[in-house]
């Protein structure tokens, strides 16, 4: 599974997103980048690459299309697989946070008594 050796923070955040509910694109660029407190912002190109690349690897799937003002809104949603990679990849990252946390508490002066 991915979510054990780690994935770039982007296709994290898709991930994320879509734990939620089906997202078209532009929702789901709009999502990452308020759950990314506008850090990550997706552009066209790197985003439906990115959605190509995730379908391909079964962590998500179409889920549905609808048109709207004559354009074609495509919906995607995890998979189960892709749900089980993002939960891992939460863990892990809980665990690099708790562990630097941990090791940071070390370094902080203490009080004097």
């Amino acid at each position: 599974m991915r979510g054990v050796k780690g994935m770039r923070e982007p296709t994290f955040l898709i991930l994320a997103t879509l734990a939620g509910e089906a997202r078209h694109g532009y929702g789901i660029a709009r999502e990452v980048h308020e759950l990314s407190e506008g850090r990550v912002r997706l552009l066209t190109g790197t985003l439906y690459t990115a959605l190509d690349r995730l379908v391909a690897e079964g962590l998500i799937e179409p889920d549905r299309e609808e048109e709207v003002d004559g354009r074609l809104r495509r919906y995607y949603r995890l998979t189960a697989e892709g749900l089980a990679a993002v939960t891992a990849e939460t863990a892990r990252l809980r665990q690099l946070a708790t562990a630097a946390e941990a090791r940071l508490r070390r370094l902080r002066p203490r009080p004097a008594s």
